[in-house]
């Protein structure tokens, strides 16, 4: 999982990204391509 201070650019990279708010932080999730996977902070 990438840490990343900004998640916008990372949104945009693949179609299955998704943006998810948990416990107070921003994720980017996706379910075909795990490697796309983030955490903003």
């Amino acid at each position: 999982m990438k840490v990343r201070n900004s998640l916008k650019a990372l949104l945009g990279r693949h179609r299955d990204n998704q943006l998810v708010r948990r416990k107070g932080r921003v994720f980017i999730i996706n379910k075909t391509q795990k490697r796309y996977k983030a955490r903003q902070g």
